[in-house]
């Protein structure tokens, strides 16, 4: 098993995230050179956040240090979870395969989600749902047959939101390094060895990735990326909360600050009446850029968030019941302190006339 020889347990998991990390790195670097090569790339329109045609498709690396990684780990075919390993394996593959082509060329919507649903009923084939959840102030909650939908909804929703959230340099490569670096953690602290590696796996790779998507990005992640990021720490809360039900909501707290812009957002949307799966630029991290945060920055303070998060995620699972009132006031605040954040930004940046006319 992963780790399971304590002697190794620090210089072999930097051994080994180095490793990927270069691995990561040498392969999108050839990947780039191949998307300029073929002209994949990410033309601007209105709604981008960038000036200049850049390659796409950065996160075909990281997919396939995922996915080998996970295959040989798993002993597979011969591993005892054969099942579980191949629900995720197939339904990963499926998810980067149909993102990859709409890189390449656009599909319909419902194709997307349909791929999408198909690939969330695997993992659930494998897994089965949640039982029980672990709620601070609440404790152990039974969810009966809602666990299925709960969990169908989780791995959908987290999928495209954190494809939706990929849209400035550097931000969900940093998202992805954190959340990985907490399962490794977290996955290793509760005996859940594949846990533990996929996470090293999805942080090193992002972590090669992030050199050359760094502002300015040299090459962009792409939906192959960013879908499959989603999907997999999606994957990651179901199998490690169906072992410890305080490890469901940790799962979202590594991930809290693309939860909360996107499903922010949607509401928002929502009851403005706007179409709510069209491409637009109001997030919150794209309202800060728009008014006039650099990239750079953005996404160092979402960072900042996410490292939040985990050590938050750390603290509910390591004391039980002695962090509740912790997780939930700190998490709330910080949330409307991101909300209150961008509105401050974008009224400095209004021009005078139209300040002056709304604060009259």
């Amino acid at each position: 098993m992963f780790l399971e020889d304590p002697a190794i347990s620090y210089a072999g998991v930097l051994a080994m995230f180095v490793a990927v990390a270069v691995l990561s790195w040498l392969m999108v670097f050839a990947i780039r050179r191949m998307a300029e090569r073929h002209q994949v790339l990410d033309i601007p329109n209105e709604r981008s956040l960038h000036s200049r045609p850049v390659p796409r498709g950065g996160g075909l690396a990281i997919v396939a240090i995922c996915l080998a990684g996970w295959f040989c780990l798993s002993g597979f075919p011969a591993g005892e979870d054969w099942l579980g390993v191949v629900s995720y394996g197939f339904g990963a593959t499926l998810i980067a395969v149909v993102s990859w082509i709409d890189d390449v060329r656009s599909l319909p919507r419902v194709s997307r989600f349909a791929a999408q649903s198909l690939a969330a009923m695997l993992l659930i084939l494998g897994y089965g749902a949640w039982s029980t959840v672990s709620l601070p102030l609440v404790g152990n909650l039974p969810l009966g047959w809602l666990g299925l939908p709960v969990v169908f909804l989780w791995i959908v929703g987290l999928t495209n939101a954190y494809n939706f959230m990929d849209g400035i340099d550097g931000i969900a490569g940093c998202q992805a390094l954190t959340a990985g670096l907490g399962w490794l953690v977290l996955g290793q602290v509760t005996g859940q060895e594949n846990v533990a590696f996929l996470g090293l796996l999805a942080a090193a790779g992002s972590a090669g990735f992030l050199v050359h998507n760094w502002s300015p990005a040299k090459i962009f992640m792409g939906d192959v990326g960013s879908a499959f990021l989603g999907y997999t720490f999606a994957f990651l809360t179901l199998k490690a909360g169906r072992e410890n039900p305080r490890l469901c909501l940790a799962g979202v707290f590594f991930v809290w600050p693309f939860v909360f812009d996107s499903s922010f957002t949607f509401l928002r949307r929502l009851l403005k009446r706007e179409p709510v799966f069209t491409a637009h630029r109001t997030h919150l991290y794209q309202r800060l850029v728009v008014a006039g945060w650099s990239h750079a920055a953005t996404t160092l303070l979402y960072t900042g968030l996410d490292l939040i998060g985990l050590l938050l995620a750390l603290l509910f699972v390591a004391y039980p019941d002695k962090t509740d009132w912790l997780i939930v006031v700190g998490l709330p605040a910080l949330a409307c302190g991101l909300w209150i954040l961008v509105v401050r930004q974008e009224r400095k940046h209004r021009p005078p006339d139209i300040r002056m006319s709304l604060e009259a």
